[in-house]
């Protein structure tokens, strides 16, 4: 197993050197968190992998990142270990993955028998292929928790008819809403306990705004992939109809993927004037971004479980214009922390930014409204919640022996 096992190393945060604090009460647990999305690229689970990790080594416990690898990333490093190779495919309207490898069952049984963890938390169980086959070699306590919401899915269908011994291996479910439970519980039917995801409210209250973007000009701010699904077609055209009315204004566009060229093709044929497209950015960058933001418009289309860039928005004090959609009605309160729209409708979204871009007291309202509602899913509050968890589930499959 050489070249699998990482290292035992001190620092205090960061999972490629992390390290642990003194214990509280209860005690310590060892922790493999499972995530098959190639840690640490982008991506709202792997975020949420990164945040629990650094709180859950806060609080004491020994934390270990089971991934896969992708491109020249190494084997393992810290506390990262790395089994077999993740390759992207297209999935849910937006870019799964996919990791293949030639001694998969072996490698994991070698890495868990050689860590002995208490806990085993697996990020979407289900994903092939690494998360089901370190599933299915585990001998200890298996925790789950899915993130996905969409219609009818066939892969979860079939699923649903090929996993059933590795479901009966689950000895508790999370979900990080009542969209990704109301998903998960048609294909899997069970008890799941929603614990939502969080946002850094740390980075994002005291983040300051970018001096250049502070010049009287209205700054409309869209965070997300430039995919279908995340609707950014949507507010072009809303922020287009804006411009025609006069409204001043610059649309921010933080982001990238496979419709960049064409939505920037959009806006140069049709002239559209300050639409900045500003790629992948860093998180201090994005923070800033936030900052200097005076609406934050999310349109996607559908299939979001949870709308954690809307958590970011409201820890930066940005009322929001969001699609009345499961995932964000859940975070956004109708007409307190901002607007919500119907989505794939331009002209609603046309109309509450421009109810908002003529009123600053209802902007400030709406922000602060989201100010004080954002520590509710700051990341030690969530991680409290999952480890809670994880000591009541395994009180509970200790007692069935």
């Amino acid at each position: 197993m050489s070249g699998l096992r990482a290292p035992r190393v001190a620092t205090p945060a960061d999972p490629t050197t992390g390290a642990a604090k003194t214990p509280g009460s209860r005690p310590p647990l060892k922790i493999g968190i499972v995530t098959p999305y190639g840690y640490p690229l982008p991506g709202g689970v792997n975020e949420h992998v990164r945040y629990t990790y650094e709180a859950m080594r806060r609080m004491g416990h020994d934390v270990w990142i089971i991934t896969s690898k992708y491109g020249k990333q190494r084997e393992s490093e810290g506390h990262v270990i790395r089994l077999g190779t993740g390759w992207a495919v297209p999935a849910n309207g937006s870019v799964g993955r996919v990791t293949l490898g030639w001694r998969f069952k072996q490698q994991a049984r070698e890495i868990l028998e050689a860590e002995s963890f208490d806990i085993l938390h697996f990020h979407e169980p289900f994903v092939p292929f690494l998360s089901p086959t370190v599933l299915d070699q585990s001998r200890t306590v298996n925790v789950a928790t899915f993130h996905a919401f969409g219609g009818f899915s066939p892969s979860y269908w079939f699923g649903s008819r090929v996993v059933r011994h590795l479901v009966a291996k689950l000895d508790g479910r999370v979900a990080v809403s009542g969209a990704a439970r109301h998903f998960i519980n048609r294909y899997f039917p069970a008890d799941y306990r929603i614990i939502p995801n969080g946002v850094d409210l740390e980075r994002y209250t005291g983040a300051e705004p970018m001096e250049e973007l502070r010049d009287g000009t209205l700054n409309i701010l869209f965070v997300g992939r430039l995919e279908d699904r995340k609707g950014l077609i949507h507010l072009l055209k809303a922020y287009n109809r804006l411009r025609k009315r006069h409204v001043d204004a610059r649309l921010l566009v933080v982001g990238d993927g496979p419709r960049r060229r064409e939505y920037r093709r959009w806006v140069a044929v049709r002239r559209v004037r300050d639409v900045d497209f500003l790629g992948r950015v860093s998180d201090d960058a994005k923070a800033r971004y936030f900052a200097s933001a005076d609406i934050f418009c999310a349109p996607s289309t559908g299939q979001e479980s949870f709308g954690i860039v809307l958590l970011e928005a409201m820890a930066a004090g940005v009322p929001i214009v969001a699609s009345d959609i499961h995932g964000y009605k859940q975070v956004v309160q109708r007409d307190v922390q901002g607007f919500l729209v119907d989505p794939k409708n331009h002209r609603g979204l046309a109309a509450a930014l421009y109810a908002l871009a003529h009123d600053p007291e209802l902007r400030d309202r709406m922000g602060e409204a989201g100010r004080a509602r954002a520590p509710e899913y700051s990341w030690d509050r969530v991680t409290e919640r999952i480890v809670d968890y994880y000591y009541e589930v395994r009180a509970r499959a200790a007692s069935r022996g």
